[in-house]
Protein backbone atom coordinates (compact mmCIF):
# COMPACT_ATOMS: atom_id res chain seq x y z
CA UNK A 1 0.00 0.00 0.00
CA UNK A 2 1.21 3.51 -0.80
CA UNK A 3 0.89 6.13 1.92
CA UNK A 4 0.97 9.86 1.11
CA UNK A 5 2.89 12.17 3.44
CA UNK A 6 1.68 15.68 2.65
CA UNK A 7 4.08 18.47 3.63
CA UNK A 8 4.81 22.04 2.63
CA UNK A 9 8.14 22.97 1.00
CA UNK A 10 9.37 24.07 4.42
CA UNK A 11 8.40 23.95 8.06
CA UNK A 12 7.67 20.28 8.75
CA UNK A 13 8.94 19.04 12.11
CA UNK A 14 11.56 16.51 10.99
CA UNK A 15 10.92 13.84 13.62
CA UNK A 16 7.17 13.97 12.85
CA UNK A 17 8.04 13.12 9.25
CA UNK A 18 10.87 10.63 9.71
CA UNK A 19 9.46 8.45 12.49
CA UNK A 20 6.04 7.87 10.86
CA UNK A 21 7.86 7.38 7.51
CA UNK A 22 9.99 4.65 9.08
CA UNK A 23 6.91 3.08 10.68
CA UNK A 24 5.24 2.85 7.26
CA UNK A 25 8.41 1.36 5.76
CA UNK A 26 8.64 -1.15 8.61
CA UNK A 27 5.13 -2.44 7.81
CA UNK A 28 6.18 -3.11 4.21
CA UNK A 29 4.13 -0.25 2.82
CA UNK A 30 5.51 2.51 0.61
CA UNK A 31 5.64 6.10 1.89
CA UNK A 32 5.60 8.90 -0.72
CA UNK A 33 6.44 12.53 -0.07
CA UNK A 34 3.81 14.80 -1.59
CA UNK A 35 4.28 18.58 -1.52
CA UNK A 36 3.01 21.74 -3.12
CA UNK A 37 6.21 22.25 -5.13
CA UNK A 38 8.71 19.89 -6.78
CA UNK A 39 12.32 19.50 -5.63
CA UNK A 40 13.21 19.12 -1.97
CA UNK A 41 11.44 20.09 1.24
CA UNK A 42 13.23 21.70 4.17
CA UNK A 43 12.53 20.04 7.52
CA UNK A 44 13.05 21.71 10.89
CA UNK A 45 13.96 20.75 14.43
CA UNK A 46 11.60 23.19 16.14
CA UNK A 47 12.81 26.53 14.70
CA UNK A 48 16.19 25.35 13.39
CA UNK A 49 16.75 24.04 9.87
CA UNK A 50 17.32 20.30 9.75
CA UNK A 51 17.58 17.97 6.73
CA UNK A 52 16.05 18.22 3.27
CA UNK A 53 14.06 15.45 1.61
CA UNK A 54 13.16 14.82 -2.06
CA UNK A 55 9.57 15.32 -3.15
CA UNK A 56 8.08 12.26 -4.87
CA UNK A 57 4.99 13.96 -6.22
CA UNK A 58 3.46 17.43 -6.45
CA UNK A 59 0.02 17.56 -4.85
CA UNK A 60 -1.56 18.96 -8.03
CA UNK A 61 -0.51 15.78 -9.85
CA UNK A 62 -1.55 13.42 -7.04
CA UNK A 63 -4.75 11.43 -6.88
CA UNK A 64 -6.30 9.91 -3.79
CA UNK A 65 -6.86 6.70 -5.75
CA UNK A 66 -3.08 6.14 -5.75
CA UNK A 67 -2.92 5.97 -1.96
CA UNK A 68 -4.29 3.85 0.86
CA UNK A 69 -3.90 6.55 3.52
CA UNK A 70 -2.60 10.02 4.33
CA UNK A 71 -0.20 11.25 7.02
CA UNK A 72 -0.07 14.93 7.98
CA UNK A 73 3.06 15.66 10.04
CA UNK A 74 3.20 18.82 12.13
CA UNK A 75 5.57 21.68 12.65
CA UNK A 76 4.03 25.12 13.14
CA UNK A 77 4.78 26.49 9.66
CA UNK A 78 4.06 23.31 7.68
CA UNK A 79 0.26 23.11 8.12
CA UNK A 80 -0.01 26.89 7.98
CA UNK A 81 1.50 26.82 4.47
CA UNK A 82 -0.62 23.81 3.47
CA UNK A 83 -3.90 25.35 4.53
CA UNK A 84 -3.21 28.28 2.20
CA UNK A 85 -2.84 25.96 -0.82
CA UNK A 86 -6.17 25.06 -2.44
CA UNK A 87 -4.84 21.86 -4.04
CA UNK A 88 -3.38 20.62 -0.75
CA UNK A 89 -6.66 21.30 1.07
CA UNK A 90 -8.65 19.56 -1.67
CA UNK A 91 -6.27 16.56 -1.52
CA UNK A 92 -6.87 16.22 2.23
CA UNK A 93 -10.65 16.55 1.84
CA UNK A 94 -10.62 13.92 -0.90
CA UNK A 95 -9.25 11.29 1.50
CA UNK A 96 -12.28 11.80 3.73
CA UNK A 97 -14.65 11.78 0.75
CA UNK A 98 -13.08 8.47 -0.35
CA UNK A 99 -13.34 6.98 3.15
CA UNK A 100 -9.57 6.49 3.44
CA UNK A 101 -7.77 6.81 6.78
CA UNK A 102 -5.88 9.96 7.75
CA UNK A 103 -3.30 10.39 10.50
CA UNK A 104 -2.23 13.80 11.81
CA UNK A 105 0.06 14.92 14.61
CA UNK A 106 0.81 18.12 16.51
CA UNK A 107 -0.10 21.19 14.39
CA UNK A 108 -1.16 18.97 11.44
CA UNK A 109 -4.90 19.33 12.22
CA UNK A 110 -4.78 22.97 11.08
CA UNK A 111 -4.97 21.57 7.54
CA UNK A 112 -7.93 19.39 8.60
CA UNK A 113 -9.72 22.49 9.92
CA UNK A 114 -9.19 24.26 6.60
CA UNK A 115 -10.47 21.20 4.72
CA UNK A 116 -13.64 21.34 6.87
CA UNK A 117 -13.37 17.70 7.95
CA UNK A 118 -13.30 18.00 11.76
CA UNK A 119 -16.98 18.83 12.25
CA UNK A 120 -18.56 16.10 14.40
CA UNK A 121 -15.19 14.41 15.09
CA UNK A 122 -13.15 14.00 18.24
CA UNK A 123 -9.42 14.60 17.90
CA UNK A 124 -6.29 15.76 19.65
CA UNK A 125 -3.44 18.03 18.62
CA UNK A 126 -0.89 20.43 20.01
CA UNK A 127 -2.92 22.28 22.70
CA UNK A 128 -2.85 25.66 20.92
CA UNK A 129 -5.16 24.24 18.21
CA UNK A 130 -8.00 23.31 20.59
CA UNK A 131 -9.97 26.51 19.98
CA UNK A 132 -9.56 26.22 16.20
CA UNK A 133 -10.80 22.62 16.34
CA UNK A 134 -13.77 23.53 18.53
CA UNK A 135 -14.64 26.51 16.29
CA UNK A 136 -14.60 24.14 13.30
CA UNK A 137 -17.16 21.88 14.99
CA UNK A 138 -14.83 19.25 16.40
CA UNK A 139 -14.30 18.04 19.94
CA UNK A 140 -10.74 18.46 21.23
CA UNK A 141 -9.33 16.02 23.81
CA UNK A 142 -5.96 15.94 25.57
CA UNK A 143 -4.95 12.34 24.84
CA UNK A 144 -1.74 10.72 23.58
CA UNK A 145 -3.56 9.22 20.58
CA UNK A 146 -7.17 9.56 19.55
CA UNK A 147 -8.86 7.35 16.96
CA UNK A 148 -12.11 8.77 15.62
CA UNK A 149 -14.09 6.39 13.44
CA UNK A 150 -16.84 8.84 12.55
CA UNK A 151 -17.94 8.33 8.97
CA UNK A 152 -16.70 8.50 6.29
CA UNK A 153 -13.01 8.00 7.24
CA UNK A 154 -11.00 6.99 10.28
CA UNK A 155 -8.92 9.84 11.73
CA UNK A 156 -5.92 9.15 13.98
CA UNK A 157 -4.40 12.12 15.84
CA UNK A 158 -1.67 12.78 18.39
CA UNK A 159 -0.43 15.81 20.31
CA UNK A 160 3.36 16.06 20.00
CA UNK A 161 6.69 14.35 19.27
CA UNK A 162 6.62 12.63 22.67
CA UNK A 163 3.54 10.74 21.42
CA UNK A 164 5.22 9.43 18.25
CA UNK A 165 5.70 5.83 19.37
CA UNK A 166 2.01 5.42 20.21
CA UNK A 167 0.95 7.46 17.17
CA UNK A 168 2.97 5.32 14.75
CA UNK A 169 1.78 2.03 16.26
CA UNK A 170 -1.84 3.16 16.16
CA UNK A 171 -2.00 4.68 12.70
CA UNK A 172 -0.14 1.80 11.00
CA UNK A 173 -2.57 -0.65 12.62
CA UNK A 174 -5.58 1.41 11.56
CA UNK A 175 -4.24 1.83 8.01
CA UNK A 176 -3.69 -1.94 7.73
CA UNK A 177 -7.21 -2.62 9.03
CA UNK A 178 -8.72 -0.15 6.56
CA UNK A 179 -6.94 -1.78 3.62
CA UNK A 180 -8.52 -5.19 4.24
CA UNK A 181 -11.70 -5.93 2.32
Amino acid sequence: MRIAFLVAPQGVEQVELTEPWQAVTDTGDTPRLVSTKPGRIQAFNHLDKADTFPVDQVVGDASVEEYGGLVLPGGVANPDFLRMDEKAVAFVRAFFDAGKPVASICHGPWTLVEADVVRGRTLTSWPSLRTDIRNAGGTWVDEQVKVCEASPATLITSRKPDDLKAFCATFTEEFARASKP
